[in-house]
C-alpha cells in the first residue's frame, strides 16, 4: 500500500514558500514610504503664490513688479485692456496720461488671481514685455491709443 508520504519525504499538503509573499510586502511598503516622504517634501518646499509687489506708472504705460514670474492672460476687449495674473496682491488704482489721452487703471482681486484693467475714452492697444530682474520679475506694459 501507498502511504501519504511522497518519495522525497515531503508531505502531500506542503505549505507554500512564504519568501515571495514577504518580498512583495517589503517592496510595497518601501514604495508607500517613498510616496509619503516625497509628498511631505513637496509640501515643505512648495513655493507660495506669486505676489504683486508694486505698480508704477511710466511715460508710456505701467510697470508691475512681482516676486517671480506669474502666469499671464491678456486680452483687448472693445478697446480696453484686460490682463489676468495668477498672483496675489492688494487692490490698487490710478490714472496715467498717454499722448494726450487720460487712462484709468485698476488692479482688483478675483477668485482666479489679480485682474488689471486699463480704460480710456479712446480705444487702447497694449504691448507687454516681462523679464527677470534682481529680486523678482518685472512686467513693462506699453499702452497707446489705437489709430
Amino acid at each position: 500500500m501507498r502511504g501519504t508520504d511522497s518519495e522525497n519525504d515531503r508531505q502531500s499538503t506542503a505549505d507554500e514558500d512564504p519568501l515571495p509573499r514577504l518580498r512583495r510586502r517589503y517592496f510595497a511598503s518601501l514604495v508607500l514610504l517613498g510616496l509619503l516622504f516625497g509628498s511631505f517634501l513637496g509640501r515643505v518646499f512648495k513655493p507660495g503664490p506669486v505676489q504683486l509687489l508694486r505698480v508704477e506708472p511710466t511715460d508710456d504705460g505701467l510697470r508691475l513688479w512681482f516676486d517671480r514670474e506669474p502666469e499671464l492672460y491678456s486680452q483687448d476687449v472693445e478697446g480696453a485692456v484686460g490682463m489676468l495674473f495668477q498672483a496675489q496682491g492688494e487692490a490698487q488704482n490710478g490714472q496715467i496720461e498717454l499722448t494726450g489721452v487720460r487712462s484709468n487703471w485698476r488692479v482688483q482681486t478675483t477668485e482666479r488671481g489679480l485682474l488689471l484693467h486699463l480704460v480710456a475714452t479712446r480705444p487702447l492697444v497694449a504691448q507687454w514685455h516681462g523679464e527677470k530682474v534682481e529680486g523678482g520679475w518685472r512686467l513693462d506694459l506699453q499702452v497707446r491709443p489705437r489709430g
